[in-house]
């Protein structure tokens, strides 16, 4: 069972020889497709490969990374950004060699880990399409936040890819290259109209993100976006000083789904903002009845099923006079997160109240 590391890359000296430390005893081939480094890359990528090729960038990911698809011959192709690393299950990727060999999937989707905490530990993830079966000519689209389409026999692994990031400078790069879709092609499909209205957002042009997203949310979409993109939405109206419509926006993604807890957290965080701890001590019980949806391909904050809703439990319940309710919440999240600074100064107050 041979597999392919397929990658692009440009100017990525600083993290290449991370990401493909991580991968080298997984892969049997490395494929890299080079887009105009001006950098040590290629000479890096080369300590590691032959196969280090150069593609003519012209402002679309899907393009420089089918090439890369093109160029690999193994039986499964897996691919990874230079700022990503592979976290093997178990310290060794014997046990998804075994899965591909026994039950020949045509898709493996894997957990992408993108925030973490002061400890390292993940706080946002979400499960993306990692690996696919040559033979069953996958192909990338999207000209930015580019992805393959999800179809024959699909399965999920625990190889977590941890995100780990560069201080490489992007600026506005994907902003402009929607920008430039949009002229020469006119109107984008429902999945780019979300991932554009992010942009706009990231960038402060709220106005416009409010148009975009309400754009997509009127049309056709996945609910999964949708969901994410009502948040997305709020946030932007939170910014604009429309708290009214912010709720709204976040009590629309109910329509799509049942509730996700990182919704029933903002949505307490707008009525504490507020000081009506009692509506917000609702939203944020709430939060820990959700269930997680990473298998849907949600978007997910686990913290915001368990120890973000303590934390603010414990000060909506003090301040709505229920010091006994604002205790056992403390030592909930102590139980979960005793050295999470919040807890810790919770602890200190809560000890100089003599109530423990």
């Amino acid at each position: 069972m041979k597999i392919s590391l397929c990658m692009i890359v440009k100017d990525e000296e600083a993290t290449l020889k991370r990401c493909l430390d991580s991968a080298k005893e997984l892969a049997d081939e490395i494929v890299i497709a080079d887009t105009g480094s001006e950098d040590a890359t290629k000479e890096i990528a080369r300590a590691y490969t032959p196969l280090v090729y150069d593609f003519a960038w012209r402002d679309d990911f899907s393009a420089a990374r089918n090439f890369s698809l093109g160029k690999a011959t193994g039986d499964y192709l897996l691919w990874l950004d230079a700022d990503d690393v592979l976290c093997p299950a178990e310290g060794d990727f014997s046990a998804l060699r075994e899965m591909l060999a026994r039950d020949l999937p045509d898709m493996v989707r894997c957990p992408y880990d993108v925030a973490f905490d002061g400890a390292g530990n993940a706080v946002y993830s979400y499960l993306r399409e990692r690996l696919f079966r040559r033979e069953a000519g996958f192909r990338f689209a999207g000209r930015v936040h580019e992805c393959v389409v999800p179809c024959g026999k699909i399965c999920s692994f625990p190889l977590h890819v941890r995100h780990l990031g560069s201080e490489k400078e992007r600026g506005a790069r994907n902003l402009d290259i929607y920008r430039r879709q949009i002229a020469e092609e006119g109107a984008l499909s429902p999945r780019d109209l979300f991932y554009y209205g992010r942009e706009l957002y990231y960038h402060r042009l709220y106005a416009e993100a409010v148009a975009v997203l309400g754009e997509f949310l009127d049309g056709d979409g996945w609910y999964v976006n949708k969901i994410e993109a009502c948040k997305i939405f709020s946030r932007c109206r939170l910014a604009q000083g429309d708290g009214e419509g912010s709720l709204a926006a976040l009590f629309r993604s109910f329509l799509y789904g049942p509730p996700r807890a990182s919704v029933c957290c903002e949505a307490g965080a707008r009525f504490k903002a507020q000081k009506k701890y009692a509506e917000a001590a609702f939203w944020y019980e709430s939060a820990m009845r959700c269930v997680s949806h990473v298998e849907e391909g949600d978007f997910d904050e686990p913290l915001c099923r368990t120890l973000t809703p303590l934390l603010e439990l414990t000060c909506c319940y003090f301040a709505l006079g229920d010091e006994a309710g604002a205790l056992r919440a403390h030592r909930r999240a102590e139980e979960l997160a005793p050295d999470h600074p919040s807890v810790r100064f919770n602890r200190s107050f809560f000890r100089g109240r003599g109530a423990l």
